[in-house]
């Protein structure tokens, strides 16, 4: 495996073999201009419309055929591991389609830990996330629209905050689960992995799936999992009741929160950014 070699000069840093993409601007007007910026906010919409549209799908699916009053039983269904799949099985679709596009975020928690990390740019980020709630909203506006019947009786796919949880356990839940997705997204995007486990067959979407359905698993039975604003705020809009408005906050802040301190995590401390920041201004001699 190839390693950084030291120059022995104090304060330089090493030749890499691996080249990292320079920090995007904190506005980038030219993008604007340009078709193909638009066409990564189409391709972020329709993923989001087609996540939540199968997702929420597979949720009142599965609690119309646990329903006892319409002859379902315990066993009936998908289950809790069949939800976190459709999850984390539509991430790993959508994310492996448009990520030669738009970089495949399908969540403003992402985008935001991105933009944090300087991997986009203030307007493509605020678009962004427009894109992925508005797609989100149309998605389950789809469900709702085909299963009318069953839409409103069995929670419309919507978060909400189960009974016996505090609003600090839920918040917590979603930070950490936020945590876990965004981490692996900058661990499995990462230049240096891409080129010094290049003997590693590695596809990214397959983590970053694998994390959405593990954070699934353990937060089902808190949140409903949200981890994704855009996938929440879409569901409260079209089921638009009063306790999934009361929760949403969390479903917003806890996501946020947790993709910052990934985007922390993994740039400053496993990247060494503050380090090497500190170690270049200090070899600066006119500083």
């Amino acid at each position: 495996m190839a390693k950084e070699t030291g120059t022995g000069a104090p304060g330089e840093f090493s030749a890499k073999d691996y080249q990292d993409p320079p920090p995007a601007p904190l506005i980038d007007s030219v993008e604007l201009r340009r078709w193909s910026f638009y066409r990564a906010l189409i391709a972020e919409f329709i993923a989001t419309l087609l996540f939540l549209y199968i997702t929420v799908l597979t949720v009142i699916g599965y609690k119309s055929q646990t329903d006892p009053l319409m002859n379902g039983g315990d066993c009936g269904g998908v289950g809790i591991l069949g939800i976190a799949w459709a999850f984390g099985g539509m991430i790993f679709v959508l994310v492996y389609c448009t990520a030669g596009i738009s970089g495949g975020h399908i969540n403003p928690a992402v985008t935001f830990g991105l933009f944090l990390a300087r991997k986009v740019s203030l307007v493509r980020a605020v678009m962004y996330m427009v894109a992925q709630c508005l797609g989100a909203i149309c998605g389950v506006g789809l469900v709702k629209a085909f299963q009318r019947s069953y839409y409103t009786r069995y929670g419309g796919g919507a978060n909400m905050l189960a009974s016996g949880y505090s609003k600090g356990v839920g918040l917590a839940a979603e930070i950490i689960g936020t945590f876990v997705l965004v981490y692996t997204v900058f661990s499995a995007t990462d230049p240096k992995r891409s080129a010094r486990d290049s003997h590693v067959p590695i596809l990214a979407p397959l983590p970053i799936g694998f994390a959405v359905f593990m954070v699934h698993l353990a937060t089902i039975p808190i949140t409903g999992t949200g981890i994704n604003p855009a996938r929440s705020l879409g569901a409260a809009v079209i089921y638009n009741k009063e306790k999934a408005w009361d929760d949403q906050w969390i479903f917003w802040v806890g996501p946020f929160i947790g993709a910052a301190l990934a985007a922390f995590y993994h740039q400053f401390i496993l990247r060494a950014g503050a380090v090497k920041a500190l170690g270049s201004f200090r070899s600066n001699p006119h500083n």
